[in-house]
């Protein structure tokens, strides 16, 4: 057996000692959850219904983390992954998962997350995929290199799982066939030295209307349904073209309807959900903390001949001041980084009291957290629709209506 690490605890499980599990659940990181009498042990790549042979490799004060070192019995859900790197390197956790049982999980992790975190007992709709793009649907990729790419052998990719090391990635399923086109031209380049690199560096590659681009601060454009919208090329913007029309039409249609007339888009980055569905309301107002992307919110509102939208420059919570939108009759559109809502805004959009509140978030666990305040406040939730923009991911975007009771 090998020597244990310095700082390695011996117990429960001797260092490298390998037991059988059977795995019960996910974690929110795609980990599979197992139990050793009462003890929980991670197992990265196992899955539900599996029983796995697992050799440990630390243990902490609640559980145990262990390497899948042979499946005993395969879940019927587990499939042949389509990258030969799937394992190796971290981009992905459910090549190995059917994409049906992806999206039954994803819905199952949010009634989870809203049980624990928010106290809300209800049935989450079954996440909405898409059937015909599981592979081949991201429009950016960010690959890295952590030496000079034209030393021989330098890898350029993505991080490892479970490490700080890069993977060499020629070719990403995931990434639409243009970006891999693309990608392979750029690690052409760099092998080449065309670009004297004296250290590492990341590269980007966007889809737009007009091709590829690779400069982070070049302004391009894309099409969300019918409407065009310009943004900056290394800022962010969702990377799924298929599914970003069914996110952004089903989330305008959740803020509209009686008694709502006005939309107040905070978070608003380029404006897509206000612009997108403006014609919904009386009249929408969205705020943003970026300067060059309030700009361009301006613009794509001109550009898509939406003329009852207005941009401003700020914080999110300070949308509220001088606002003219009766509360009754405004619903405010959430739609955070990852890290969700601060405490400021919060305080300003519970002291607004808006008749609804539809929050997006790619988040799930900080959503929920701040649901558990709005229910606090006197809102109860009325629906929540996931939706998979990162299949092969454990990324969820995930949509939730409140309505003030």
């Amino acid at each position: 057996m090998l020597k244990a690490p310095r700082n390695f605890k011996p117990v429960p499980f001797a260092y490298h000692e390998e037991i059988e599990l059977e795995i019960e659940d996910l974690t929110n990181l795609g980990d599979g959850v197992g139990r050793w009498q009462d003890w929980v042990v991670f197992v990265p790549y196992a899955l539900p219904g599996e029983r796995v042979r697992v050799r440990i490799w630390r243990n902490k004060s609640r559980y145990s983390d262990g390497d899948l070192v042979e499946v005993l019995r395969p879940s019927p859900e587990r499939v042949e992954p389509r990258c030969p790197l799937f394992g190796d390197c971290g981009g992905c956790q459910y090549q190995h998962y059917s994409y049906a049982a992806q999206l039954e999980w994803k819905s199952r992790q949010i009634e989870q997350l809203l049980a624990k975190m928010a106290g809300v007992e209800i049935t989450v709709q079954r996440c909405v995929g898409d059937e015909q793009y599981p592979y081949g649907y991201r429009s950016k990729l960010t690959p890295h290199f952590s030496r000079p790419p034209q030393i021989a052998q330098t890898p350029i990719g993505f991080q490892r799982a479970m490490s700080r090391s890069i993977v060499d990635v020629p070719c990403c399923p995931i990434a639409l066939p243009a970006i891999n086109v693309a990608l392979e031209q750029e690690r052409q380049r760099l092998r080449a030295g065309a670009v004297p690199y004296r250290k590492g560096g990341t590269l980007l590659l966007r889809d737009g209307l007009e091709g590829v681009e690779t400069d982070m601060k070049k302004v391009i454009r894309t099409r969300v349904g019918t409407q065009t919208f310009s943004f900056v090329a290394g800022e962010f913007f969702q990377n799924n073209p298929f599914m970003l029309p069914r996110l952004v039409e089903y989330t305008v249609r959740a803020c509209a309807g009686e008694p709502v007339r006005y939309l107040i888009d905070t978070y608003c980055g380029v404006g897509v959900f206000g612009i997108y569905g403006a014609s919904l309301f009386e009249a929408v107002c969205g705020i943003e903390i970026n300067p060059q992307a309030i700009a361009l919110a301006r613009a794509n509102a001109s550009e898509n001949g939406v003329t009852n939208i207005a941009f401003s420059h700020g914080k999110a919570e300070a949308v509220f001041t001088g606002l003219n939108f009766p509360p009754e009759q405004s619903c405010v559109l959430l739609d955070p980084p990852r890290k969700g809502c601060d405490a400021a805004f919060l305080e300003q959009l519970l002291a607004y009291c808006p008749a609804r509140i539809v929050y997006v978030s790619c988040g799930p666990d900080t959503q929920a957290r701040d649901v558990a305040i709005l229910l606090k406040a006197g809102y109860e939730v009325g629906s929540v629709q996931p939706f998979d923009l990162f299949p092969q991911t454990r990324h969820i975007e995930n949509v939730i209506s409140l309505q003030r009771v």
